[in-house]
């Protein structure tokens, strides 16, 4: 009776060709640090961290936006904990807070909602930062700040969709790991379909179990050559993913092109709210001026994310910038690559 073959066996046995693995989610990045994965990947294999983390990818002048709202506005600015303390081009909202704007840290969208009602004295802008997973929620707080008549919220969107930054990061890696979470709500049509076009992945779960499998299969099937998708999270992600998650955006917003931090402008890769929603979008509603950000440029957060350097490559990487004082998004985020190789070791 032959030996069973494990997950395992199969990734630290690898003798093939270079094989570049780019764990797109933020949170895959600090999973397989935590479990000590990169540790028994062969020299052959590299695994680079992609532009998976919201917060990572949200551009300097999205700060720079919230900051002035805070500031000049007087607007309460309700936001995700790790958004607080991202650099904008002059300062971050925490520095803002230090000097008196008003800067809520909430949990869920729905939290904006309730602290806009219970505040009707002041205007409450929530930063709506994210892939496709949070998108839903902020859709569903603009339909209860209507369905409540609440003239005092509003939106400062940051919203991404995935599909446009595979294309722009095809040449960056061999595979993708797709995040298990965005296939969840999206479904695997679109992975399937970037196939056609000669990009492979395997979507996955967040177990060790299911990261050594997904690096097994990835390893395998990339050593043959052909373009593939696999879909590795069977338990959470359907072919159709949540059909009612999907309506819901597309019923309050629309693509628009958007800004990466790294990848520059994609066109038609952000959402933002249809016309219908215009006195819950922020920018409109306030008249927001066009502003352009400028991050440090000694930080190369950019590249990490692109896959044209590790976060060590950086000068500033534990030195100026650490999770205490972070000069770069990367190293603010719980998803960040920076903060993994920080936090984990520098392998």
């Amino acid at each position: 009776m032959a030996e069973k073959v494990t997950a395992r066996d199969i990734i630290t046995g690898y003798q093939g060709k270079k094989l570049r693995i780019m764990e797109v989610c933020g949170t895959h990045t600090h999973e397989i640090f935590r479990l000590g994965i990169r540790r028994l990947l062969p020299s052959q294999v590299e695994l680079i961290s992609g532009p998976g983390c919201p917060v990572c990818v949200t551009e300097v002048g999205f700060i720079d936006e919230a900051v002035l709202l805070a500031e000049e506005y007087g607007v309460t600015v309700c936001t995700f904990g790790d958004l607080v303390r991202v650099p904008g081009t002059r300062e971050s909202l925490a520095s803002a807070r230090g000097k008196g704007a008003k800067v809520q840290v909430v949990y869920t969208p729905l939290d904006a909602v309730e602290y806009a009602q219970a505040h009707p004295q002041e205007q409450v802008v929530f930063l709506s930062v994210g892939f496709e997973t949070t998108t839903p929620a902020s859709c569903l707080a603009v339909e209860k700040a209507q369905m409540l008549g609440l003239e005092n919220f509003s939106l400062l969107t940051a919203n991404k969709t995935m599909p446009a930054a595979y294309h722009a990061m095809k040449d960056s890696a061999d595979v993708f790991l797709y995040p298990g979470h965005v296939n969840a709500i999206t479904g695997t049509a679109l992975c399937e379909s970037l196939v056609e076009e000669g990009i492979s992945g395997v979507v996955t779960g967040f177990t060790a179990k299911e990261l050594m499998t997904a690096l097994a299969i990835a390893i395998r099937k990339g050593e043959a050559g052909s373009p593939f998708f696999v879909n590795a999270y069977p338990r959470v992600v359907t072919a159709e993913g949540s059909v009612e998650a999907q309506k819901l955006v597309e019923r309050l917003m629309e693509p628009c092109d958007s800004e990466w931090r790294g990848l520059g402008v994609i066109p038609q890769s952000g959402m933002c709210l249809r016309q219908e929603y215009a006195a819950f979008d922020a920018r409109k509603k306030f008249q927001l001026p066009k502003i352009v950000g400028r991050g440090n440029p000694a930080c190369r957060c950019g590249e990490v994310l692109r896959g044209k350097c590790k976060s060590t490559d950086c000068p500033l990487f534990g030195k100026t910038c650490t999770p205490l004082h972070p000069v770069g998004a990367c190293m603010v985020s719980n998803e960040g690559a920076c903060s993994a190789f920080y936090q984990y070791g520098q392998v």
